[in-house]
């Protein structure tokens, strides 16, 4: 993904990735009650999401459905990896020292975390 989305239209990925395809008033209807949003903007949302290419519609009669081009693991991934580039040099142990100091981690995270460690140990 070359082009970062914005929270906004995060909000309008997560609907779609939950449910799909959807079409603008669905989308609508279903994004966070807090966030009160007019149809108007959603739909300017997802004119932004298809221009950054990380969505697609096709025509149902007068209307489109609207899908994900990106899958949520796709898009967490790639976030993710710029996070930990660009605030710990692309290393993940700075980030869990940093997590780990700011009492972040729970036990539970933390027996979590050794599970994994030892899954991926060979």
């Amino acid at each position: 993904m070359a082009e970062r989305i914005s929270d906004a239209e995060h909000a309008v990925m997560e609907v779609l990735w939950d449910d799909s395809p959807l079409t603008a008033q669905d989308v609508a209807e279903r994004i966070a009650p807090g966030r009160d949003w007019s149809a108007n903007t959603v739909k300017t949302l997802l004119g932004r999401l298809l221009a950054k290419n990380v969505i697609a519609h096709e025509a149902d009669g007068r209307r489109y459905l609207y899908r994900p081009l990106v899958a949520r693991e796709d898009y967490v991934a790639g976030e993710s990896r710029r996070l930990i580039d660009r605030l710990f040099g692309g290393r993940l142990t700075p980030l869990v020292a940093h997590l780990a100091e700011r009492d972040a981690l729970s036990a539970q995270d933390i027996t979590e975390i050794e599970a994994l460690l030892k899954a991926l140990k060979p």
